[in-house]
């Protein structure tokens, strides 16, 4: 990947990012002879027709070949790839769709409306979890969909073998509006703040720490809004404080690419790609995809820890203290951390939706807030009881 910055950067802010290095990057061209394993490339991104490739994913040296140049794209190359025919046959979307279906009326009878990351409730249907529902609905169903050997070749070509699964599935009907420009999971699902206070070789992680995919459950030519991609953006080092300033965003919708899917097709890109849903302007296709985020296996501690227990059993000291000014608003805050669960996900986000931000309150910034607002310790260790159950699944 090209060095944009310079290595010495502590941490990456909106107001040092330079437009004129982000579109050298997103200049580049993909050369053919970069994709061999490609059936064509359009608009920069590299095609892949796994009817003709999903024979050679079970030979073991043409399978790393395949990976190797996957990978490269993810990383160095347009940043995204499409699977033409990733799902061969049809009718295994049609019963998980008509599934999913079923749990959106479902879950639309009752209270209250899902929150979003980046769209307010009610615009579109979105199923968290669609993974854990599908298979606790059919677990036939389930079985057939996720035996897929192209979806799981390209996961273990980004993230290596043992890698951990979700799924989100996501309909958006006829006038359904276009997301802004923005990067994903992790640091994309911060705010500007909380981004910027992790140290610039934090944001080269969290790329590598994920995938991003979408299986299309429909046809969707470009008037259903299929996913915006800018080619090469995830290149750019600083781009999850970029993509957050307007001239960054007025350059991606001058500059992104959409590509019509057909369906059993599925399209996969890194997480610092710029990219956005785009409108639905068709009358008639209520564009349905089952949204992929996969997980590196490294993401997890060494040890299981009752945090619950322990905010518990803190609460009172830590109100006391801070009534007493016995310790600094610093030194209580890295008691905190060492405490509380400071990081919102994994989540069940039925119970625990987005509903203030692009993330749920966490419970290390839940303690800070009690002890800010004084809320008294029965009614501080009821609400860490309710984050913690709305954190199970």
């Amino acid at each position: 990947m090209k060095d944009t910055v310079d290595n010495t950067v502590a941490y990456y802010e909106p107001s040092t990012c330079d437009l004129e290095e982000f579109t050298a990057l997103i200049e580049q061209e993909t050369q053919r002879e970069q994709v061999p394993h490609a059936a064509a490339v359009e608009k920069n991104i590299p095609i892949y027709d796994m009817a003709n490739l999903r024979s050679a994913l079970e030979d073991g040296r043409a399978r790393r070949g395949i990976m190797a140049e996957w990978a490269h794209v993810l990383r160095s190359g347009a940043g995204g790839i499409a699977l033409k025919g990733a799902y061969p046959h049809l009718a295994i979307l049609d019963e998980a769709t008509r599934i999913y279906k079923g749990i959106i009326a479902d879950e639309k009878q009752r209270p209250g409306g899902a929150g979003d990351h980046f769209a307010a409730s009610g615009t579109n249907d979105r199923i968290w979890n669609a993974l854990q529902k599908l298979c606790e609905t059919s677990p036939e169903a389930f079985l057939r969909y996720f035996a897929n050997t192209s979806i799981a070749a390209v996961c273990e070509a980004w993230l290596g073998p043992n890698y951990q699964m979700t799924a989100q599935g996501i309909l958006v009907h006829p006038g359904g509006a276009a997301q802004q420009a923005h990067r994903d999971y992790h640091l994309g699902f911060q705010t500007a703040d909380v981004s910027m206070s992790y140290p610039a070789h934090v944001h080269d992680v969290s790329p590598i720490m994920t995938l991003q995919g979408a299986v299309a459950h429909c046809d969707m030519p470009l008037e259903s809004g299929p996913t915006k991609l800018l080619p090469f953006s995830q290149a750019y080092r600083p781009g999850y404080a970029a993509w957050r300033r307007d001239d960054f965003r007025a350059l991606f919708e001058e500059r992104h690419v959409q590509l019509p899917l057909t369906k059993g097709a599925a399209v996969f890109f890194s997480p610092a790609l710029f990219q956005a849903a785009g409108a639905n302007t068709s009358h008639d296709i209520h564009r349905f995809a089952n949204l992929l985020q996969v997980s590196s296996a490294f993401g997890r501690a060494m040890e299981t820890v009752d945090r619950e227990k322990m905010c518990k059993l803190l609460y009172s000291h830590a109100y006391r203290v801070k009534q007493e000014n016995s310790l600094s608003a610093a030194e209580l805050s890295a008691a905190i951390a060492a405490t509380a669960e400071g990081y919102s996900f994994p989540t069940n986000l039925d119970r625990d939706p987005p509903t203030n931000g692009l993330a749920p309150e966490t419970r290390a910034a839940f303690f800070r807030r009690a002890l800010a607002e004084g809320i008294e310790e029965h009614s501080f260790a009821k609400r860490i009881d309710q984050m913690f159950m709305a954190n199970r699944a």
